[in-house]
């Protein structure tokens, strides 16, 4: 069963590799997603459940990433669900100038909260898990989750972004930034 890696794992600190056509054929795409919807069921810290994942979340060094709501609703708040996007090779073509402040947390990191400066909106075109190209724009909490998820095919968790970072017990700790200054 696939699992959560802890943050010392070498795949959440490392630029993920793109995924090869033959990887679509051969299941290795199959077999990832299957991976990361198991692992993002398996979350709940705090009562809080997951919304997305990235493959280096469970060890698997491959540009993937998943945004699959998880969190209990009833059928009136459906609309107000995430929509599930499967994510392969993804990149930005479009980010907004303006930019915002927003709290985030981590399944890697989760013991930690903190704040990331992150683009109000984004463009980012993609692979699907058929290896079909899309293209989604999206603004607000899904643009902040697919840049989230963006940092971690690139080795970089939200700590390394963050402004500030806290312990779930209200301890303030500094940020990579900061240590890096000390």
């Amino acid at each position: 069963m696939a699992k959560l890696v802890p943050e010392n794992h070498p795949a959440l600190h490392t630029i993920a590799e793109e995924i090869t056509p033959e990887e679509f054929s051969d299941g290795t795409v199959t077999k990832i997603l299957k991976d990361l919807r198991t692992a993002i069921k398996t979350y709940q810290v705090d009562g809080y459940t997951a919304v997305a994942i990235a493959a280096p979340q469970i060890g698997v060094g491959k540009r993937v990433f998943l945004i699959e709501d998880q969190s209990p609703r009833k059928k009136s708040e459906e609309s107000d669900r995430l929509p599930t996007i499967v994510a392969i090779n993804p990149r930005f073509t479009k980010v907004s100038k303006k930019t915002h402040v927003v709290g985030e947390g981590c399944l890697s990191v989760p013991d930690y909260y903190g704040v990331v400066r992150r683009h109000t909106n984004v463009t980012l075109e993609a692979l699907d898990e058929h290896g079909k190209k899309f293209t989604r724009g999206a603004g607000g909490l899904l643009a902040q989750i697919m840049q989230h998820e963006y940092d971690h095919l690139d080795g970089i968790l939200f700590t390394d972004r963050a402004d500030e970072v806290w312990h779930k017990d209200n301890s303030p700790t500094k940020t990579k930034r900061e240590a890096d200054a000390t």
